[in-house]
């Protein structure tokens, strides 16, 4: 129990609450409900600084992975900003088809140079969520989040001033650029020690956030608990789901979460549309 069970809750709880919590503010940023790792290629650009950590240092060890993915996502997540700020056209579904084409050229780039290297079928694996492999002593990195999602908690309601512009994010006193870089800093840490740590889970920092939205309004400062509350139990719920489906043996919680969750995704667009 030490050993497997007790580090896998834990790991559970902290990836459910932090992935959550990062979709949270990044809609918030961007003021768009359908932003989140995973429809702004979050993920894939974590996958592209493993590749490049795997490359360029191969003796090198967990510590150096987790720091080339927090550089490649958190440079990435800038230009994704960047990006945003000059769409004029601001339709709610068409933000996240960029911040998935944009994903999508990151993935097309990193799969190039892991076929030059001949890693593609490690390089897949890294985007598998599973659970299986947590145990005592694997599982320690993704106490590095903690910091980032009490920042997160502290910071809220600027993370939501920011996301109405710079020009009224300054008119109240806001540092704009340096609200907006600690926003994107906690995202890019917490995302990169659960991608290291347990791998990806797509969609549930999309689906949790509009979930509790639909349930308890906009207030940031009032959802943020339900969010990381909510992101806990649906990861938890997924996680009992995939290990009963075909016992004894396990279905991933990347496969697991990235159904139930395109499910839901599908259903938000629909009832947007």
């Amino acid at each position: 129990m030490v050993v497997s069970r007790i580090p896998r809750t834990i790991a559970i709880i902290l990836a459910g609450v932090g992935m959550s919590v990062c979709g949270l503010i990044m809609q918030r940023m961007v003021h768009n409900k359908f932003v989140s790792p995973t429809t702004v290629g979050t993920l894939d650009a974590a996958k592209m600084g493993i590749l490049m950590s795997v490359l360029l240092i191969p003796q090198g060890g967990t510590f150096n992975k987790m720091f080339f993915a927090l550089v490649f996502t958190f440079l990435s997540s800038v230009v994704f900003l960047k990006m945003t700020e000059r769409i004029k056209y601001r339709n709610v579904i068409f933000i996240p088809l960029v911040g998935i084409m944009f994903g999508s050229i990151i993935n097309a780039i990193s799969t190039f140079f892991a076929y030059q290297y001949n890693i593609v079928q490690n390089m897949n694996a890294w985007l598998i969520g599973d659970f299986s492999s947590v145990l005592q002593g694997r599982y320690e990195m993704i106490y590095i989040s903690i910091p980032a999602i009490v920042l997160t908690y502290l910071y809220a309601n600027k993370f939501t001033v920011v996301g109405m512009g710079e020009n009224f994010s300054k008119n109240l006193g806001l540092n704009y650029r340096a609200t907006i870089n600690l926003g994107l800093f906690c995202v890019s840490l917490t995302v990169s020690v659960i991608m290291i740590t347990v791998g990806a889970i797509p969609f549930l920092g999309l689906v949790i956030p509009n979930i509790v939205s639909i349930l308890f309004g906009d207030n940031l400062k009032k959802t943020l608990p339900y969010t990381a509350l909510f992101g806990a139990i649906f990861l938890a719920a997924c996680d009992i789901l995939g290990r009963l489906i075909i016992y004894p043996y396990e279905v991933p919680i990347g496969i697991m979460v990235g159904t139930i969750g395109g499910i839901i995704f599908l259903i938000l667009l629909l009832k947007k549309k």
